[in-house]
C-alpha cells in the first residue's frame, strides 16, 4: 500500500511538471522552490527582493498592452518602458524578468508564441534604452493561461507584458556584503543629503 501511494504521489508530481511551462518560475508545490526559497531567506536576498519588487511596482507602471494579434509597441507602451528603463538604470545590481500574455482568442500554441514575441519586444526596447541584456534574466511566455479578465473574447487588458524584479545580479552578490537596504533606498538616502557650496579648497582657505 505504501509503495503504491509513493508511486501515485510521484506520478502526480511528474504529471504536474509536464504542464509547467518552460521559463516559468516553479510554484511552491515543487521540490525546487523549497531549496531556492530557503537559500534566499537565509541570505536575506528574498526579503530585500520583495521590498525592491514592491517599490518598483509602486513607482513605475509594470504593464504594457498590445493591439489584437500584435507585438508592436505603441506610443503608450514605449512611454511606460521608458519609465521602466529609467528606474532600472538606477539599480545595476538588480535583474528583471518580462512575462508575455495574450487573450484567449486563437490556439494555445499560437498564443504562447505571440506572448513570447511581446515579451521579446519589451526586452529589446529596454536593451535599446541602455539596459544590459544579461540583466533581463528571462523571457517567459504565459500565453493565454493567466488572464486578468476571464473571457474567451478579445480583451486588451489580457494582451500585455509584465516586468518584475527577479533578483540580484549573481556576479555582484559578494560585493553587496549585506548592503541590500542601502541599494533599495539609495535615492532616498542621497536625497536626504543637504546640498553644500563648500569645497575642500574653500575649507583650506578658511583655516
Amino acid at each position: 500500500m505504501l509503495k503504491h501511494a509513493a508511486i501515485f504521489g510521484l506520478t502526480l508530481i511528474t504529471g504536474a511538471c509536464a504542464y509547467q511551462e518552460a521559463g516559468a518560475p516553479l510554484g511552491s508545490q515543487y521540490f525546487g522552490a523549497a531549496n531556492e526559497n530557503n537559500t534566499a531567506v537565509l541570505s536575506g536576498d528574498r526579503s530585500y527582493r520583495i521590498q525592491l519588487a514592491t517599490r518598483f511596482a509602486n513607482e513605475v507602471p509594470t504593464t504594457i498592452n498590445f493591439d489584437f494579434d500584435s507585438a508592436r509597441l505603441d506610443g503608450n507602451a514605449r512611454q511606460v518602458l521608458d519609465a521602466q528603463a529609467d528606474w532600472i538604470r538606477q539599480f545595476p545590481e538588480v535583474r528583471f524578468r518580462v512575462y508575455g500574455h495574450t487573450d484567449a482568442v486563437g490556439s494555445q500554441s499560437y498564443n504562447k508564441r505571440l506572448g513570447l514575441r511581446r515579451a521579446r519586444a519589451a526586452v529589446n526596447y529596454l536593451v535599446a534604452r541602455g539596459i544590459a541584456r544579461n540583466r533581463l534574466e528571462a523571457v517567459a511566455s504565459f500565453g493565454e493561461t493567466q488572464p486578468l479578465v476571464l473571457t474567451d473574447q478579445r480583451e486588451r487588458r489580457n494582451r500585455r507584458t509584465v516586468t518584475e524584479v527577479s533578483g540580484f545580479v549573481a556576479a555582484r552578490v559578494n560585493e553587496l556584503d549585506g548592503k541590500y537596504a542601502a541599494i533599495i533606498y539609495r535615492d532616498y538616502v542621497e536625497s536626504a543629503v543637504a546640498p553644500t557650496s563648500l569645497s575642500a579648497k574653500t575649507e583650506l582657505s578658511e583655516n
